[in-house]
């Protein structure tokens, strides 16, 4: 068994913005070599996240929608004692931090429509995702 690692840089650009990496993610498994294993992408801040899910703009603005409706900002919560941003901790809560996916015949074996996003939830900010593969080159 083999392991490769990579970070990925990122600079958002809005308070709350979904990016598809999907392509970045699989360079770094077509780097790696590995054909079959697992692959986990991982976001390194607690106020963003990790998501797998469809890229239809109409879609992402419902996934914008329901963050901000379930988790408003300007709320009063107790970190915001602290840095003012709990509304962007909480929503990181909600997605999770990573996402785990098989790698099969050295391709990301994920769904028809599935593509694999970042929530940068308190930007704009310089973020890094770390990509983890582990498998049979």
């Amino acid at each position: 068994m083999e392991f490769y690692t990579e970070e990925i840089p990122l600079r958002t650009s809005m308070r709350v913005e979904l990016i598809d990496i999907t392509s970045m993610v699989s360079g770094v498994l077509e780097s790696s070599g590995i054909k079959e294993g697992i692959l986990n992408v991982f976001s390194r801040h607690s106020t963003s996240a990790i998501f797998i899910n469809e890229n239809e703009t109409r879609l992402l603005g419902d996934i914008e929608s329901m963050l901000t409706g379930m988790v408003p900002s300007g709320g009063s919560y107790g970190h915001n004692v602290i840095d003012n941003n709990a509304d962007s901790h909480l929503r990181a809560v909600l997605l999770g931090g990573s996402q785990t996916i098989p790698v099969v015949n050295g391709k990301m074996d994920l769904g028809t429509w599935q593509s694999i996003f970042f929530a940068e939830l308190d930007g704009p900010r310089n973020r890094r995702i770390r990509v983890s593969v582990a498998g049979r080159p």
